[in-house]
């Protein structure tokens, strides 16, 4: 693993973030949120958003981690559901909508039943998710103490689990090939914010030389919240089952906070000890990314020039025919 290709030298660290989204990628800028798809025609369907200001809560340390982590869920969660829309859609798929649905539509509205199952997939995912990776950990390794009673063992123990479950999971959900190509637009995304990050012209011939890997990903949170709960829980003992699973649910905030701070601390560093750090991180996005193809690099430059227009442009939502590099001539053009 080459770092200098990682941390990069007199690279300028932004705020701006990413995710991949079906057939496509998601780009978080200072005031906007910009969703670019390719769809099934070779076309490009973008998406600006406008995001809330940020208040005073969100700006202070390990609060402000708290609001990212539950942000990103939902902003996660509803991109990725844009996207599968607009792949069906490009497709002339239309799902029969049930009674429920069709009820609910003409009672609340389209809009609100949107949000509601969003909402409803978000609590979904993040329920399973408490459940299979933190709760299970600590209920199985129960078992280990019919052996030893030492609690440094019980909660190495439970943390070790915890992480060979979750890698065993990423690893077993990359073998798909639809997560295949998702992880390709997962490291389109990291090539092109390196490339800007290094101040070079948004093109895929110039994001095509940097690594998929990326200090800020939210690959490296995750592991970062593995490390710090390992610490953290390691620190209550191990008293009964019971009150393990209240703490845990009670301190997920609290990890959360800690784990973005260090997250942040990472992609504005590059000492040996943030290196070290992010060792687990970056090796885990050996799984999560895979190399781009051009096409894919584009969709990625497309979000990102997307979402570094002037303030005052306008929001934008259809398709563009024009190549993913001419796309901010595009957005421009638009304000007329």
């Amino acid at each position: 693993m080459d770092f200098s290709k990682i941390f990069l030298k007199d690279a300028c660290p932004t705020s701006i973030g990413g995710q991949a989204v079906l057939d496509g990628v998601m780009m978080k800028g200072p005031d906007r949120l910009a969703v670019t798809i390719r769809r099934p025609d070779g076309r490009l369907h973008i998406r600006t958003t406008p995001l809330k200001k940020s208040n005073k809560l969100r700006k202070i340390p390990i609060l402000r981690g708290v609001f990212v982590f539950f942000d990103s869920l939902v902003t996660g969660m509803s991109t990725i559901m844009y996207s599968a829309d607009v792949i069906a859609d490009a497709d002339d798929e239309e799902e029969e909508k049930g009674k429920f649905e069709l009820w609910m539509e003409e009672k609340f509205g389209e809009k609100a039943v949107w949000n509601f199952f969003m909402y409803a997939a978000v609590v979904v995912a993040l329920i399973v998710s408490i459940g299979i990776f933190i709760l299970l950990p600590t209920a199985a390794v129960s078992l280990l103490g019919a052996i030893t009673d030492n609690h440094i063992v019980l909660n190495l123990a439970e943390g070790i689990f915890r992480m060979l479950l979750f890698v065993l999971y990423i690893w077993a959900i990359s073998r798909m090939e639809d997560i295949k190509v998702t992880f390709q637009y997962h490291g389109a995304e990291h090539k092109t914010i390196h490339c800007f990050e290094k101040g070079l012209e948004l093109t895929p011939e110039n994001a095509r030389q940097f690594y998929t890997l990326h200090p800020r990903c939210g690959t490296s949170f995750l592991m970062f919240v593995m490390v710090i709960s390992l610490i953290l829980f390691s620190l209550l003992g191990w008293p009964n089952l019971a009150v393990r699973l209240l703490s845990r649910i009670l301190l997920i905030p609290v990890v959360a906070g800690l784990s973005y701070e260090l997250l942040r601390w990472a992609g504005r560093s590059d000492s040996w000890l943030v290196r070290i750090l992010s060792v687990p991180g970056l090796w885990l996005q050996k799984i999560t990314t895979n190399e781009p193809t051009d096409e894919q690099l584009e969709v990625a430059i497309a979000s990102m020039k997307a979402v570094l227009v002037d303030e005052d442009a306008p929001f934008i939502e259809g398709i563009c025919d024009l190549d993913a590099n001419l796309i901010e001539e595009h957005i421009v053009g638009d304000r007329k």
